[in-house]
């Protein structure tokens, strides 16, 4: 056997992509260093003026004339603005003091811009004590993880880094809350809401799904009818918004040249949204009855550690996340837990290396919970009468110690016997059929059986014939 010939073609193919990929690398190597040699000039500049104004008398250091004089320099070379020139001053100054590890990774080609400016943007909240740890550590970290990715590791990171609770600052930054005109050009204006993470990502994203919904409807072809104000774009309350028009005429040729974006269907239906209480520019809306869009709800994916929400007080060490967003306080994480109607997924990772071993879930399934009152259909503490249907459903080993959610560790147990199975000394296990074995604290064991059901179907010997002393029928 031998090895095929290599295509003459293809070798030098490859070899053309392999240079031109190694000169895009070394170009961006060659930029980050050159950016972190430029902040590091604007850092240098920032520390002479300082120092010239540390020279001065105070009422000169306090109006920062001297930062000026140098910034002024070089914004006339630049023809830039002064107090642009003096905001880079600024910032060189902090990465360069506080962010040492960073710098140098930036510089030797290991970071770009954008990794550097999330690290910026995660350690801003951390205490002066704290930013030479949380250096080392987010310049290894950035190294190995794209801007998006490192975004939510360093939150993290810095959660963890911080002396006060999430909790805590949550709570004050709650205080900050509003709503906000900004004028812009054109008759357009910016509409600022400041909110919470969760609701402000939840608002975004049922706005995203509506959003797509229309298009897919009118990709599809499958609008029964859209009313004026929605396929020109109009807000909600115009004219043309009064009642729906079929899916012929005027109205149909517009929704067929309906050509909005995703972020401009966003805008016009949180207007409508906001305006009406109800996506007015809904096409599949009909008469005076609702359309899909009212019934799509926002998707958010939380996961909380167990630990978190057992030991409020360590939250940092292991925070709750807004996945994709970062951390969240542990009083939201458990208002989410204790009001949503979706099961949750616990996962059950690896102590050192993390990996997932497997997942289940707490809440039960409607299946589970037939199965379970056809099963048990009382409480099975001995003698206990009490129907499953007035019965709380417990866990025989503890979802928390690593119980599962199934019905070979699920019972109904009354409020009473739950009770005493919690906070006293008694144990309960579960045998095969649901049978569950209390022990009492001096070592009795008591077992009870569930009722028996009639068998359904009855068998009969081989013979069929009758006994003797009954005549045959025939």
């Amino acid at each position: 056997m031998h090895s095929p010939t290599p295509d003459p073609a293809e070798s030098a193919g490859s070899s053309v992509r392999e240079a031109l990929v190694a000169e895009a690398l070394a170009a961006d190597a060659a930029l980050a260093a050159a950016e972190a040699r430029r902040t590091r000039a604007y850092a240098a500049l920032g520390q002479y003026g300082l120092t010239r104004a540390a020279e001065q008398r105070a009422s000169v250091r306090a109006s920062d004339m001297a930062m000026r004089e140098i910034a002024s320099e070089v914004a006339a070379m630049k023809h830039l603005s002064d107090r642009t020139v003096q905001t880079h001053i600024g910032r060189a100054l902090q990465l360069v003091d506080d962010y040492p590890t960073v710098v140098d990774a930036w510089e030797a080609g290991a970071l770009t811009r954008a990794h550097v400016r999330v690290v910026t943007d995660a350690g801003a909240a951390l205490p002066e004590d704290r930013v030479p740890e949380f250096d080392a550590l987010a310049a290894r970290l950035a190294a190995e993880l794209s801007p998006g990715r490192l975004r939510s590791r360093l939150a993290a990171l810095a959660e963890k880094l911080n002396p006060t609770t999430l909790t805590e600052r949550h709570q004050r930054g709650r205080e900050t809350r509003c709503v906000r005109v900004v004028p812009g050009v054109d008759g357009m204006s910016d509409l600022i809401a400041t909110l919470p993470t969760v609701l402000a990502v939840g608002i975004y994203d049922r706005l995203t799904l509506q959003s797509r919904a229309l298009i897919d409807a009118r990709e599809s072809g499958g609008l029964p009818g859209m009313s004026g104000a929605a396929a020109a774009g109009l807000p909600a309350g115009s004219a043309a918004d009064a009642t729906a028009v079929p899916s012929s005429g005027p109205a149909a040729a517009a929704s067929a040249l309906d050509e909005r974006t995703t972020d401009q269907l966003r805008a016009d239906i949180l207007a409508d949204l906001l305006l009406a209480a109800a996506p007015v520019a809904d096409p599949t809306r009909s008469g005076d009855g609702p359309g899909v869009l009212g019934a799509i709800r926002a998707r958010v994916q939380v996961v909380v550690p167990a630990l978190s929400m057992l030991r409020p007080d360590d939250e940092n060490l292991d925070p709750a996340e807004l996945v994709g967003h970062g951390p969240i306080d542990a009083e939201t994480a458990r208002s989410l837990a204790a009001s949503t109607t979706v099961p949750w997924d616990r996962v059950i990772t690896h102590p050192i290396s993390g990996c997932v071993l497997f997942t289940d879930t707490y809440q039960r399934s409607s299946a589970i919970d037939r199965h379970l009152r056809a099963r048990d259909r009382r409480c099975p503490w001995p003698g206990c009468a009490v129907p499953a249907v007035r019965c709380e459903v417990d866990h025989t080993i503890d979802w928390a110690s690593g119980g599962t959610t199934r019905v070979d560790n699920l019972a109904h147990l009354c409020q009473r016997h739950h009770s005493q199975k919690q906070f006293t000394r008694w144990k309960v296990t579960q045998r095969a059929g649901g049978i569950l074995e209390w022990t009492s604290p001096s070592g009795r064991v008591y077992a009870d059986e569930p009722l028996p059901y009639a068998p359904a179907v009855r068998f009969l010997p081989d013979d069929p014939s009758p006994p003797d002393d009954e005549p045959a029928p025939f």
